[in-house]
């Protein structure tokens, strides 16, 4: 068995089965990941350089594109790699980055989504005091509590994973998971913290989606008395409704299935469950919101006018 002394390097053996369409994966591949850093990269320098977008909702709005270019980030280019190449490695320390990135994009996305309910409550359930909460030094303050919690929990969680002594250096993904490294610890390897650190973390961003579910039942409730709220909802939260479920089903699905699965799927379905949150929600979330609301939608069309002429 290897231990810690010697696992310096983690072979990625998700990928095996794909190895007759590398080519054709590759491809299809890096035109997605194209389209993703469009797509976010557009909708962030529309709301930059628009001052009439300057208003909080696009701001978290420009923060949710933005941890979108991050996560990805952390998986295309070195999937990219991998594909090109005869022998899919990643060092230990790049591998501890990799799971780092992952948790934190996918937790940050929720915190962001929890801030942008908090926002839209305030904004249809109390319009009027809804200046004098959502100040520029409020916002800021909770765009960086958005940020800073996924990255101070998972950066203990993962300064605890890199004190493991690890028996084996096999990863049956496309991609580095701090709990699939944790199961590599040896047996005789203490991971009480780690799991501590693991169940803190599950009540935490539980409590965020309580927080989420709070702030509905008031936002219904409120549009159900008014024309004009609903016409808000409508326009505002729908969006953000189809954001949050999507995230929910693809994150949901891929813990259970990463913890309770059967392994006995086909490598190439495996890998597609393991990657429906870098697939699904960086493309959606652009164009979703790109359509529904208004200011940004009359923005592109206004862009697109301007081009034609």
């Amino acid at each position: 068995m290897d231990n810690v002394s010697v696992v310096r390097i983690f072979t990625l053996s998700g990928i095996n089965e794909t190895i007759n369409y590398r080519i054709t994966i590759f491809s299809f591949t890096l035109l997605y990941y194209c389209v993703i850093l469009f797509f976010n990269i557009s909708l962030i320098m529309i709301i930059i350089l628009d001052e009439n977008l300057h208003e909080p909702m696009y701001i978290l709005l420009c923060s949710f594109c933005i941890n979108g270019i991050y996560g990805t980030t952390g998986f295309y280019p070195k999937f990219l790699l991998d594909l090109l190449s005869a022998t899919q490695e990643i060092s230990y320390e790049g591998c501890l980055l990799q799971a780092f990135i992952m948790y934190s994009f996918a937790c940050c996305d929720l915190s962001i989504l929890a801030v942008m309910a908090y926002d839209r409550y305030l904004a249809i359930c109390r319009p009027l005091h809804y200046h004098s909460f959502m100040t520029k030094r409020r916002l800021s303050r909770l765009v960086v509590f958005s940020w800073l919690t996924p990255f101070c929990i998972f950066s203990i969680s993962i300064l605890l994973t890199s004190t493991l002594k690890l028996c084996g250096s096999k990863i049956q993904k496309l991609f580095c998971v701090n709990w699939i490294i944790v199961q590599l610890a040896c047996p005789d390897t203490d991971t009480v913290s780690s799991t501590i650190i693991s169940y803190a973390t599950i009540f935490i961003y539980v409590s965020h989606g309580f927080f989420i579910v709070w702030t509905y039942m008031h936002l219904i409730r409120t549009c159900v008395r008014s024309k004009d709220d609903r016409v808000k909802f409508m326009q505002t939260c729908v969006p953000h409704l189809v954001s949050l479920i999507t995230f929910l089903v693809v994150i949901v699905f891929d813990l259970m299935y990463m913890r309770f699965g059967s392994t006995d799927l086909p490598q190439s379905l495996q890998n597609i469950i393991a990657i429906e949150f870098l697939l699904i929600p960086p493309v959606m979330n652009p164009l979703i919101y790109g359509l529904k609301l208004t200011k940004i939608r009359n923005r592109i069309l206004g862009l697109v006018y301007v081009e034609r002429k």
